[in-house]
């Protein structure tokens, strides 16, 4: 009987770990998907299709820095011609509405911030490398109760989500998801 119990054990450790294995999982931050061709990265402005003013800087900026941060490359805030692959993205729609409103005043007291948009990574070949159409990002902001000391709460928040975006999109070059 405990002959069938070992046996039995090892046999469910071993398809355990068979299903583990096969799971498809791996350490975030080792695979590189880019061509070890790329040296040179050029990040030209964001295109702002929207109302909002100066969220394609934001955007831009933030991408920028995060590249410049986490990654080898060059990274060229400008169109470069001689770059190896050129960054180019559109800001497709911007949003801001409220979530909940003050039960006493009937007043907002908190808002939504969200950003589409669509992001594509061009060789100096004319390649795509990476693009997604379709990138949303969403930051929730709390809004000033007292009129006295009113202060803009969504451009901090605007703020917030161009770092979370530029990380997402920087991650997503490097693992190619």
């Amino acid at each position: 009987m405990k002959t069938l119990c070992s046996r039995l054990s090892a046999t469910c450790l071993s398809v355990w770990l068979l299903s583990c294995i096969a799971c498809g999982y791996h350490t975030a931050g080792r695979a590189v998907t880019l061509p070890s061709n790329i040296q040179t990265i050029s990040v030209p402005a964001f295109v702002n299709r929207t109302q909002t003013f100066k969220i394609e800087q934001r955007l831009t900026s933030a991408v920028v820095r995060e590249l410049g941060a986490r990654t080898h490359y060059r990274v060229v805030n400008q169109l470069d011609d001689e770059a190896d692959a050129t960054l180019r993205g559109t800001v497709l729609a911007v949003y801001t509405g409220p979530i909940t409103y003050d039960s006493q005043t009937g007043r907002v007291a908190s808002a939504l911030a969200s950003v589409s948009m669509k992001v594509s990574l061009i060789s100096k070949s004319g390649k795509v490398l990476y693009e997604n159409s379709s990138y949303t990002f969403r930051e929730q902001y709390q809004v000033s109760s007292e009129l006295s000391s009113f202060f803009e709460e969504d451009s901090p928040a605007f703020e917030r989500l161009s770092h979370e975006f530029a990380r997402t999109l920087v991650s997503n070059l490097l693992e190619g998801f």
